[in-house]
């Protein structure tokens, strides 16, 4: 909660100052952030009980990640050339907001990303012009909660904001403290 804290405090007073914005209503802050993973390329061609174990694994793994369970994603439509069939579980994701979210996130500034290997920052163009943070991790192994075994899998993580545009959400995640790259 203290980042939740120091943002309301600080931050925001300070990005209200910077952007010159007269509302302090206005100031960029961070809606929510969805944490996915797919597992289709691991399910692909086993057989239902055995894709059911790997889904639940995979599932209590990326809860034990976030502090909440996962909602199962099922696949919309058979493709063949990918051994998929309709309704079969390819992905999990999670949606945090509010006091969930700003754990997650102080977690990842402070834990989760120093642990990352050869991580030098956080790449500028990661952020889209809609001000919104997108993050790939190849695997779960920096999650210091997670105990590491067979059956790595990666997750995509992405972090929404209410920024108006790219330069906004950089000075945001700045003042937060997210490690950013000073040129791109």
């Amino acid at each position: 909660m203290r980042l939740k804290q120091r943002y309301e405090k600080e931050i925001r007073k300070e990005l209200q100052k910077k952007l010159g914005l007269k509302n302090i209503m206005a100031t960029p802050k961070i809606e929510k952030v969805c944490v996915n993973v797919g597992f289709g390329r691991e399910v692909a061609g086993k057989g239902s009980s055995d894709r059911q174990k790997i889904a639940e694994r995979i599932a209590e793994k990326l809860g034990l990640m976030t502090g909440q369970k996962p909602s199962l994603r099922k696949a919309k439509k058979s493709i063949a050339s990918f051994k998929l069939r309709e309704g079969v579980e390819i992905g999990a994701s999670v949606t945090l907001r509010g006091k969930r979210m700003y754990e997650f996130l102080e977690k990842l500034i402070y834990v989760v990303l120093p642990r990352k290997r050869d991580f030098r920052g956080i790449s500028l163009s990661s952020i889209d012009e809609q001000g919104n943070l997108t993050l790939g991790f190849k695997e779960y192994t920096p999650f210091p909660e997670v105990k590491i075994d067979k059956g790595l899998f990666g997750l995509e993580l992405s972090v929404k904001t209410t920024a108006e545009n790219r330069a906004q959400a950089i000075e945001l995640f700045r003042l937060m403290g997210f490690p950013l790259k000073e040129n791109g």
